[in-house]
């Protein structure tokens, strides 16, 4: 079966975070819905949707700050793991912000995630070394 990649509709939103809760990557301080709103609302961000048979099977959350890419929300349905969609869609995302002549991407992976770590590292990413730190500004 054929895999296309695009952006999100609005009509892909509750599979969107319908996938994204059966992945377990939802956070009970992280609305999905807000997430996704803002991340569709300005030219420097969207969301990515990988799309077999009419249905959502894997997203990456992208976006760049005139610098550096960013990609966030990357899952794949776990029906269908090891069946190379999260390098589809991480492949997507790189090339959307390739097209922007962003030359550089970074993501976060809990660092107890040893599984993800490892997929990351087998598409060529590594650890930088820094510290992530933050503030939050607003509730």
């Amino acid at each position: 079966m054929q895999t296309d990649v695009r952006e999100m509709r609005d009509e892909d939103i509750e599979q969107v975070v319908a996938l994204w809760t059966a992945a377990g990557i939802t956070r009970p301080w992280n609305d999905p819905y807000r997430d996704i709103d803002f991340a569709r609302a300005g030219d420097h961000s969207t969301v990515l949707v990988a799309v077999t048979a009419q249905r959502v099977v894997a997203t990456a959350m992208v976006g760049e700050d005139g610098h550096r890419g960013w990609v966030y929300y990357v899952a794949a349905d776990p029906d269908h793991h090891s069946q190379g969609l999260g390098r589809t869609i991480m492949t997507a995302a790189e090339q959307w912000l390739i097209s922007r002549g962003i030359w550089k991407i970074q993501l976060l992976v809990r660092g107890d995630n040893k599984a993800v770590v490892s997929f990351y590292e087998h598409l060529g990413y590594h650890d930088t070394g820094t510290v992530c730190m933050q503030k939050v500004l607003q509730a």
